[in-house]
């Protein structure tokens, strides 16, 4: 038997179980993967939570999950081009990969480099992909200054560093914890919190041309307040106030295809950017790998080892 993780109901964190499942089998055109590394994100919690029925609804029992990395362990038939024991990441789209085994069409993997560590394949897919949505969106080049909220998060600490390959000159709003890393990178951090306004006025004498919230709460309205023009701002989770003020909402579903995480994949081996592991818990410690995730303040992304 494979295991998996299960909720039968929106709720808390004490929903998620660890159950027996049948070990899957790939059908045609899929392909099954041992998982090796899972990673966590802040939209899974909101699904389970019920916070998003009416945008991504859940059936219940489901499954959790969408980024991986493993060994493939069965082929489909009409499969080409992967071979039993290939080392991959990829994605799925059903709920499925915090578990022991998912199965996903084989269009949805693409071989891990060699060089990449088996956490950062297993936790790129989402954020990657949701960074580089993002940073398109708002059309981000030499000489614009651009401002991240939750710049040290699972999606800010790649949009910064993105962003920075574009040439542009980027404010990074993170807790005085992270702000040695954003340095590191080449981001002005900037402390959240009262006169956060000041402080980007301040670190910004010229204005601010774009805006990237990866965290919700009020930066939409901030960036409006800074004067930059509502198309060159994008949040990936504050849709009440996209819908109400016209700013983008542009994320994982404008840039998830295998393309983008082969590319981003690429990058990451190649130290092009880097994807910082906040931390690694085992499967059955998945009530605690989300109690972190939802305190909001991880570096990085979070990750399962099944």
């Amino acid at each position: 038997m494979a295991r998996g993780v299960k909720f039968d109901r929106y709720g808390g964190i004490e929903e998620l179980q660890v159950v027996e499942v049948p070990t899957p089998t790939a059908g045609p055109g899929r392909v099954a993967v041992e998982v090796v590394a899972a990673g966590i994100n802040p939209g899974e919690a909101l699904i389970r939570t019920g916070a998003l029925h009416d945008r991504w609804p859940a059936t219940f029992p489901s499954g959790e999950g969408t980024d991986f990395a493993g060994r493939v362990v069965d082929i489909g038939s009409g499969v080409g081009g992967v071979a039993i024991g290939d080392e991959v990441l990829g994605f799925t789209d059903d709920r499925a990969s915090h578990a022991t085994h998912v199965v996903v069409p084989a269009v949805q993997v693409t071989p891990k480099p060699a060089g990449l560590d088996w956490d950062v394949a297993g936790s790129l897919y989402v954020a990657g992909t949701t960074a580089f949505a993002a940073v398109r969106a708002v059309a981000a080049g030499p000489g614009d200054t651009v401002v991240v909220s939750g710049a040290a998060g699972g999606v800010g600490s790649i949009a910064v560093q993105l962003l920075r390959a574009r040439g542009a000159t980027v404010l990074g709003i993170a807790s005085e914890a992270n702000h040695g890393w954003l340095r590191k990178v080449g981001v002005v951090p900037v402390a959240y919190g009262a006169g956060l306004i000041d402080r980007i006025r301040a670190a910004a004498p010229d204005g601010v041309d774009a805006f990237i919230d990866t965290f919700g709460a009020d930066y939409v309205e901030l960036a409006i307040e800074l004067g930059v023009p509502v198309e060159r701002i994008d949040t990936i989770i504050n849709f009440a106030a996209a819908e109400k003020y016209g700013v983008k909402t542009e994320g994982n579903a404008a840039a998830g295809t295998i393309d983008v995480l082969a590319e981003l994949a690429g990058l990451a081996a190649a130290g092009a950017i880097e994807v910082p592991i906040a931390a690694v818990y085992p499967l059955d410690k998945v009530q605690e790998a989300y109690r972190e995730l939802e305190q909001r303040h991880t570096h990085g992304k979070i990750v399962l080892h099944p």
